[in-house]
């Protein structure tokens, strides 16, 4: 079981930066495929960015493409969300997740998250 924890969050101004993190325990958490989703007040979870546990494969929503970039260090089992030129439409709690392989984009097929970290863009 891997555990996840996530930090960064903040309040920032409308095309601003934040850059999110969450570092993941457990065994072969390295491996795992990560990935950011964030939830809005009165929205549905959605996906944000994943990647691969090589690191080598990456994938964004169209919202945030070319905004945002998602990286991770394995040496220190931890992930990173890049987040620039931000919008008050990024405003969410964003959550961190793992899962063995990737799984989509629909939030229900990710069963293992950490607590959130708020982002929220003013304008």
């Amino acid at each position: 079981q891997v555990q996840l924890v996530e930090s960064g969050g903040g309040l920032v101004q409308a095309g601003g930066s934040l850059r999110l993190s969450c570092a993941a325990s457990g065994r072969n958490a390295s491996t795992y495929t990560m990935a950011w989703f964030r939830q809005a007040p009165g929205k549905e979870r959605e996906f944000v960015a994943a990647i691969r546990g090589s690191g080598s494969i990456t994938d964004y929503a169209l919202s945030v493409k070319g905004r945002f970039a998602i990286s991770r260090d394995n040496a220190r089992n931890t992930v990173y969300l890049q987040m620039n030129s931000l919008e008050p439409e990024d405003t969410a709690v964003y959550y961190c997740t793992a899962r063995m392989f990737y799984a989509g984009t629909w939030y229900r097929n990710y069963n293992t998250w950490g607590q959130g970290t708020q982002v929220t863009v003013s304008s």
